[in-house]
């Protein structure tokens, strides 16, 4: 696979709370909103919803950020213990940031998202046994990813790239590609033998 340096993908660090104080917290709130088909039962929504308020809440003096940082530690644990869906406000997740599907879902602390990525049930994005503090997988924009799949270490997916289901990736990812797991093999059952005589 060839080697692709981090500043390739479009860079999501513009940072998440940058990106708010530019754009607007209910802009990007309203986008979120038709992402997740306009529904705000969605777990989805609602713990993007959490988040964007917890990175929102970092842009403001003390102690006008006291009431958003509450809301944020209770929604956060909400959403980690009902949804099964632990995503930190210290991650930067891009513009149209959809979660398909509730439980089993850990975004990694200081993981980097670009715009419009898909995530799905079960997929965990992790950094293995070697944590440090600022180090995360870097996603591009317009990445998707399938039920199960696993992120593993410090490295870079570029844009426009499907990882489909049950995908375990450890290595760095160039633009435009699709990854998929081969598929499993179909054994016949071996059948019992009836013996005439009985």
């Amino acid at each position: 696979m060839n080697e692709i340096d981090k500043n390739d993908v479009k860079d999501p660090v513009l940072t998440e709370a940058e990106r708010i104080r530019s754009i607007g917290f209910w802009k990007i709130t309203r986008e979120d909103f038709n992402q997740h088909r306009r529904d705000f039962s969605r777990p989805g929504f609602q713990t993007l919803w959490v988040h964007r308020i917890g990175v929102y809440a970092t842009l403001l003096p003390k102690p006008f950020c006291w009431p958003l940082d509450i809301f944020y530690f209770i929604g956060w644990r909400f959403c980690r213990a009902f949804y099964g869906i632990e995503m930190r406000r210290t991650a930067n997740i891009g513009r149209r940031f959809e979660i398909g599907h509730q439980h089993g879902i850990v975004v990694h602390d200081f993981g980097r998202f670009g715009d419009d990525c898909v995530i799905r049930q079960g997929v965990t994005f992790g950094i293995s046994n070697d944590w440090e503090r600022g180090k995360g997988p870097v996603i591009g924009n317009q990445v998707s990813f399938g039920v199960g799949c696993v992120i593993v270490g410090d490295i870079t997916i570029g844009d426009n790239v499907t990882i489909g289901p049950n995908c375990v990736v450890s290595n760095d990812v160039p633009a435009d590609r699709t990854l998929f797991v081969p598929p499993p093999r179909v054994i016949p059952k071996e059948v019992a033998e009836t013996s005439e005589s009985d």
